[in-house]
């Protein structure tokens, strides 16, 4: 049961990220691993069936579009868990630092420049766990997904989708109904006048370390910054993998 969970997490990881050819591609086989999770009921596996299949047949750079639009506009429904949590804040920071502790301690390596607490890179960390592990993990996170969920289905996103998956492998999809009410009341953050407030709230800096940072805040950015660093082959490492590690991919 834990392969399957495992490829379960995998294909939500990849329906998460920023829609490439290769997803719209890869979508027999999402459906597969999707179709053998027998945690989730005959509904959920059709129903995100459906999803991928509608995936498949679109246009993408409507996909494209649609993502940014729902990602980079505003914070409600951001990727990145700990935003949720600790906002902008320095606890942020440690937060994240800790997170990356606990990837090293279990050899898990970055292939790319990114933050360690984007959800689908967070999924895929999970699927390279143990099933008692990936069940403290997600039950940890239950509250952000839930709230995650609420504000996704808000705004009619398929992405809810995968979000209420998650949350159902550990039985606690039901929980996104305490968040729907006070979602509802939500001021949106998306909207143009709701952006324009931001920016002028924000400091605005010229660092090139702090643009790459912004970057990496956006699904555009994220995407430029691993097509950029796969075409220069030097991909960042924050730790060689164990052999356990290197001996369990090989096995996949």
């Amino acid at each position: 049961m834990t392969e399957i969970t495992q490829r379960s997490l995998r294909a939500l990881a990849r329906l998460l990220e920023y829609p490439e050819a290769t997803l719209q591609q890869a979508t027999p086989e999402l459906v597969d691993a999707l179709n053998a999770e027998r945690r989730w009921t005959l509904s959920m596996r059709d129903r995100l069936g459906q999803w991928c299949e509608r995936i498949g047949a679109a246009d993408l750079l409507d996909l494209q579009a649609e993502y940014v639009a729902l990602f980079d506009r505003g914070r409600a429904t951001s990727l990145l868990l700990f935003e949720h949590v600790h906002g902008e804040s320095r606890d942020r920071g440690q937060a994240m630092v800790d997170l990356l502790d606990h990837y090293r301690q279990a050899g898990f390596q970055l292939e790319a420049r990114e933050l360690p607490d984007y959800l689908p890179l967070f999924l895929e960390f999970l699927s390279t766990r143990r099933e008692a592990e990936i069940g403290r993990w997600l039950g940890e996170v239950r509250a952000i997904l839930a709230r995650l969920a609420a504000r996704l289905e808000s705004r009619e996103a398929p992405q809810a989708l995968a979000v209420t998956a998650l949350l159902a492998l550990i039985g606690a999809e039901s929980e996104i109904q305490a968040h729907r009410p006070e979602v509802s009341r939500e001021a949106p953050d998306h909207t143009p006048q709701a952006l324009d407030a931001v920016w002028e709230e924000e400091a605005v800096r010229f660092s090139a370390e702090s643009d790459q940072d912004c970057q990496l805040q956006s699904a555009q950015g994220r995407h430029r910054t691993r097509q950029r660093q796969r075409a220069e082959e030097q991909p960042v490492r924050f730790v060689p993998p164990t052999a356990a590690a290197a001996s369990g991919r090989a096995k996949e």
